[in-house]
């Protein structure tokens, strides 16, 4: 495994965004394992991976688009990905515990949607089987992954796409907004667009660049042609600054 890590501050150890490429497909050798974490998100930006998780009966295949909620302490193994997997994971806190679990074998053949691993549900969205809506953001749509409804409001992830009406139709500059959340992580999945803030200035942003954006701080992302970005919350609804 390849990793860039999209936020080298870790926010004090907050936070830790990792782009994560496994050049050459196959089995992977991984074992069964968990993670003592308070939140942690698996999103599949390019290629197929398939995964064994405690309790979700056979193993999965998360495909470009698809993402998982890995609640705290799930047991999970990698069992095979395709060339050129790459996925985007998502942690808090950025440095934690990882144990293995050598007594449990997966996958279990059980499934159990409804259980709760410390407080949380697993998630598995799939994309083309994905509803969209109307965003908070002018000039785009979304698609929510469910991890707002899974975590009790802790956190939330969709992916924002630009609205082709609004951008034909668009006159001026989108409206600035700030939050008063925890966190808010974008990450560019295809397009480009540019940033604007006050405090921060004007930043042109092209597939694979993010960003984390601070509470209180004026921004407006542009609704430009293509535009499909990653949004990662906490909570699940930020509040308005």
């Amino acid at each position: 495994m390849l990793y860039r890590d999209l936020i080298p501050s870790r926010l004090g150890g907050r936070f830790a965004a990792s782009h994560i490429l496994i050049p050459s497909g196959g089995p992977v050798p991984d074992y069964v394992h968990y993670h003592r974490v308070r939140f942690q998100m698996i999103f599949c930006k390019n290629g197929w991976v398939r995964v064994s998780y405690e309790g979700q009966g056979d193993p999965i295949i998360l495909r470009a688009g698809d993402c998982v909620l890995q609640p705290p302490e799930i047991r999970h193994c990698v069992l095979e990905s395709s060339e050129g997997l790459e996925v985007i994971e998502i942690s808090c806190p950025a440095a934690h515990e990882t144990w293995s679990d050598p007594s449990m074998t997966l996958p279990t053949g059980r499934k159990a949607p409804e259980r709760e691993f410390n407080g949380q549900r697993f998630v598995c969205h799939v994309a083309s089987k994905a509803i969209w809506k109307a965003s908070r953001f002018y000039g785009f749509g979304e698609r929510d992954m469910g991890i707002g409804e899974a975590t009790n409001g802790l956190a939330g992830a969709r992916v924002l796409r630009s609205d082709g009406e609004a951008v034909a139709e668009r006159r001026g500059a989108a409206p600035r907004q700030a939050h008063a959340g925890e966190f808010a992580f974008y990450f560019v999945l295809s397009g480009t667009t540019v940033l604007e803030s006050s405090a921060l200035g004007a930043h042109d942003l092209r597939p694979g660049d993010s960003c984390v954006l601070p509470a209180g701080t004026a921004f407006a992302i542009q609704p430009t042609e293509g535009l499909e970005l990653l949004e990662v919350t906490l909570p699940a609804e930020l509040p308005a600054a």
